[in-house]
């Protein structure tokens, strides 16, 4: 794995879960430009407050990231966001830096204060732990997840630049920003609003097209650090603002993928790509609609040929289309079957297509005619089990 330059990682249990890691250590020797996107959600966690007014004042100097899982830290009052900032501040003064310079994030339960004096003695050991270790950095973050996330690119410039992304997400996961927390970590230097501008393009196509149950988190958040210690400058309008944008998106659209495919309880992933749309906002609002949809994502789990949620789910995305150009294809990768055409249904071989819909992967593709733009979204199925692991995920 290559981990860009002037970045050290640590992570481990302090006491907040019962046995597994809980507490997460990002650290930069070199003071890092750092953008950040957080949840749409009204209700935001005091991390994500946090941040939002460190990031306001001190964008250009960033120095760590402190991450704790387990407790969420929302809806916990002024003693909250009293307890994020004194995150930040332990931190600062285990690394010997401004506590202006760290950013905090928190995932799990809601509603219940954090355990400071075991946050504290986890920061401490977690600064005394620092190295090369994200996959412990990777593993302290997860709540209901499953397995690690973690995507990483190499690229020339060119000179050498590496881009690192680490991700967490299972439950909560919804268009927008919901339920998850990433972290992008690069060695380029790329000036703020250049910076900005690349993250957000990104997330748009990434993070925000996927769905797992439709419910919106209060802590998710998207940072991205560059430290500039690769002695590389991205610049817009290059061929290397070009290649690192590349870069920045096959990450950001492994990780959002990776997600979706560990949802809550899921067995199958699905793909949902809406093309010869008559622009880019409908496209993007018909893909979300039907990766959004229960129906869709039930008929899915259990294999059911009712193809029709899936049209159904385009025709309550709010946007307007001419359902007698619409073509709808239903693929496991290997074999394609089309249910619909011009706004007809099509005869097809209902084992074939249960056979299809069996598959891990599933990919629908519905086809406009109306225009030239078009988008993807992805999603999983809803099974029984995402119901058994949140009826009890306090417990």
């Amino acid at each position: 794995m290559n981990i860009p330059k002037g970045f050290k990682f640590s992570g481990l249990h302090c006491g907040i879960k019962r046995y597994r890691k809980d507490i997460a250590l990002a650290y930069s020797e070199k003071e890092c430009v750092t953008s950040g996107f957080f949840t749409t959600n009204a209700i935001k966690a005091a991390p994500v407050l946090h941040n939002i007014q460190v990031l306001k004042e001190n964008s250009e100097n960033i120095r760590a990231l402190i991450v704790n899982s387990k407790i969420a830290n929302s809806c916990t009052g002024e003693e909250g966001l009293q307890n994020a900032f004194k995150m930040a501040k332990i931190t600062a003064q285990k690394l010997h830096i401004d506590s202006r310079s760290v950013l905090v994030a928190s995932t799990g339960i809601i509603g219940i204060q954090l355990p400071m004096e075991k946050v504290e003695y986890g920061i401490d050991a977690a600064v005394k732990k620092l190295d090369s270790d994200v996959i412990s950095f990777a593993e302290a973050i997860m709540t209901t997840d499953t397995t690690v996330k973690i995507s990483f690119r190499k690229i020339n410039v060119p000179q050498e630049v590496i881009l690192l992304g680490i991700a967490k997400g299972s439950g909560m996961i919804h268009p927008n920003l919901s339920t998850m927390l990433a972290f992008i970590f690069t060695d380029a230097k790329i000036p703020f609003y250049t910076l900005k501008e690349l993250l957000k393009k990104s997330i748009d196509k990434t993070y925000n097209m996927i769905d797992v149950d439709g419910d919106m988190s209060t802590n998710d958040m998207v940072l991205m650090f560059c430290n500039g210690a690769a002695n590389v400058e991205i610049k817009e309008k290059t061929a290397a603002y070009d290649k690192f944008s590349r870069a920045l998106d096959e990450i950001n659209t492994e990780l959002a993928k990776k997600i979706v495919s560990d949802g809550e309880g899921a067995s199958k992933v699905i793909e949902v790509r809406v093309a010869n749309a008559p622009d880019e906002a409908t496209a993007k609002k018909v893909a979300r609609s039907i990766c959004s949809s229960n129906l869709v994502k039930t008929a899915i789990h259990g294999a059911d040929t009712n193809w029709g949620r899936i049209i159904a789910a385009a025709g309550s995305s709010q946007t307007f289309f001419s359902l007698k150009m619409v073509d709808l294809h239903i693929s496991d990768g290997k074999e394609e079957i089309c249910v619909f055409e011009k706004g007809k249904s099509q005869a097809f071989n209902e084992e074939n297509l249960r056979r299809v819909l069996s598959s891990r992967e599933i990919f629908l593709l519905l086809n406009m005619n109306t225009g030239n733009s078009s988008a993807t979204a992805w999603g999983c199925d809803l099974t029984e089990k995402y119901i058994q692991i949140n009826g009890r995920y306090k417990t």
